[in-house]
């Protein structure tokens, strides 16, 4: 099955070759440019285009390695000067090299597929869900970036974890994060796991130590574990210790404002809408506005911006926002039993709080939560009921990185045919889930809720343009876009994280159908 859907994504991914691609491709033309003709110790420096390198050392050496064959194909794509340059050859390596490198992530699912048990859900439903994911075909192989690759490094890190061989889960992770620093939004759940379960917890001729207790087994495994992290990160800045200041510069820019161009759907979507909504009925009511900004934050620019009326949100706050309802998860992973699944969960849920509460966040970062979700979707079946509205919600909001009218058609049938199967299937492992004039798995409000996207949708491609809104609103369709899909995204932070806090409290459990 993962075969299969390796060559039958490929052809999907081969046909989109020609098929539109976002600022992004510029960007990694320019870092192939960059690590190719440039030395080491200029990389972090050189901006002779606007779109600087602001990735990490190893994706920097990925893009390297990528160089030296973008080189057999045009030469001109690897000259710095050459902004904007994509010839055919150019645009043809570049896909392909996003084509190939997938490769780590269908080999990340078949590392997590093999360690979970045998049966029908790991053999044929996970793997389609994983590989067949239509976010990472927009984003990757319309719109254009790497995710692919990362999301394998990801899945080979959480496949080592649930084989309890976590040192390696530690090398592959912290590897991950030398490539794309977003994924510090992970790390506290790999971290307090990692504290409770391998260090704290040690095997002793055979027996588990319960009690937590100080001592040399404990520090023993306390160094394995920092000399694995520790590596890595001397390995990947160490080429660049003379200027470390520079590259942790260009790595955490805070010079961007709360939310990116397009909003991400998540709470500032909320709370800028809020904004403009008192901005208009104070306008309304003749009461003059002293914080009222030149440019206004729905300009569909990248800039730092003051609110109206409501305070404005500095990015200390949204740090201490998203630590401060991590915690709960938190502690809850330290102190409940040993199991994978709970990893899992609490990983998803430090994904979707640094989402739904972090600085700048990009809309693309849901499918940091919407992938390992895919692995727990065949676990329980609250699981697989947020997942069916993650993915649905989360997915969707992808569409106006897609803004071609060329690309209408393409978008919804990606989204409409791994959402169905995604309902389909996981309808078909749980016994439990009885549906009846609503969607699989869900209750009549959830199915309403979903299927309100296709008013969104039509609203937004249609509706606007009649009413001839386009000159007046142009941001209008996006904020409505972002406003409904961070509602569904705020309720499945909810439910989920009272699921998770309420496991071990309730003897009620969710059966998948039995396997042949």
């Amino acid at each position: 099955m993962i075969l299969t859907c390796i060559l039958l994504t490929a052809c999907i991914k081969l046909m989109l070759i020609p098929a539109y691609r976002s600022t992004d491709f510029e960007v990694h033309r320019n870092w192939l440019a960059i690590t190719y003709s440039l030395p080491i110790d200029k990389w972090y420096f050189e901006n002779t285009s606007e779109w600087t390198l602001d990735y990490p050392p190893f994706f920097a050496w990925f893009e390297y390695l990528l160089s030296l064959v973008a080189a057999l194909f045009d030469k001109n794509m690897l000259d710095v000067s050459n902004i904007n340059y994509a010839s055919e050859r150019t645009v043809l390596f570049q896909r392909l090299s996003v084509i190939v490198t997938d490769l780590i992530y269908a080999y990340g699912t078949y590392r997590c597929c093999h360690v979970l048990p045998k049966g029908w859900r790991r053999d044929v439903v996970l793997p389609i869900l994983l590989l067949t994911n239509c976010g990472l075909l927009m984003v990757d192989h319309i719109h254009f970036q790497y995710n692919g690759v990362m999301y394998g490094f990801l899945l080979l890190s959480i496949s080592f974890m649930l084989e309890g061989k976590y040192l390696w889960s530690a090398f592959w992770f912290t590897f991950l994060l030398n490539m794309k620093h977003i994924y510090l939004y992970l790390a506290p759940a790999y971290f307090v796991y990692l504290l409770r379960h391998y260090c704290m917890d040690v095997q002793l001729d055979g027996q588990i130590r319960k009690n937590i207790t100080f001592s040399k087994h404990i520090f023993i495994n306390l160094v394995k574990l920092g000399l694995v992290v520790v590596g890595v990160f001397i390995a990947s800045f160490l080429p660049f210790a003379k200027h470390i200041g520079q590259v942790l510069i260009r790595l955490f820019p805070f010079k961007r404002g709360l939310c990116h161009a397009y909003w991400a759907p998540n709470i500032w979507a909320l709370y800028n809408t809020g904004d403009k909504i008192a901005t208009v009925i104070l306008s309304s009511l003749d009461i003059q506005i002293i914080n009222k900004p030149q440019a206004v934050m729905t300009g569909g620019l990248v800039q730092e911006f003051s609110h109206s009326v409501l305070p404005s949100i500095a990015p200390l706050t949204t740090m201490l926002l998203t630590l401060l309802f991590m915690l709960p998860a938190l502690l809850k992973l330290f102190f409940i039993n040993k199991q994978p699944a709970n990893f899992l969960r609490c990983l998803v849920l430090c994904g979707l709080t640094s989402f739904i509460f972090g600085w700048h966040v990009h809309e693309k970062a849901i499918l940091m939560t919407i992938v390992p979700m895919s692995i727990l979707s065949v676990s329980e079946l609250p699981d697989a009921k947020v997942f069916l509205i993650l993915s649905t919600v989360g997915h969707y909001s992808l569409f106006p990185l897609l803004f071609p009218s060329s690309l209408l058609l393409v978008k919804v049938l990606l989204l409409l045919l791994y959402s169905s199967y995604a309902f389909y299937s996981l309808y078909k492992v749980y016994s439990l889930a009885i549906c009846k004039y609503t969607l699989p798995l869900l209750n009549m409000i959830e199915s309403v809720y979903i299927l309100g996207l296709g008013g969104v949708f039509v609203y937004e491609n249609f509706v606007h343009k009649l009413l001839d809104n386009d000159t007046r609103l142009p941001f209008l369709p996006l904020m409505i876009t972002s406003v409904y899909c961070a509602i569904g995204i705020m309720y499945c932070w909810v439910t989920y994280y009272l699921f998770f806090l309420n496991i071990g409290r309730s003897n009620i459990k969710y059966k998948a159908n039995k396997e042949n």
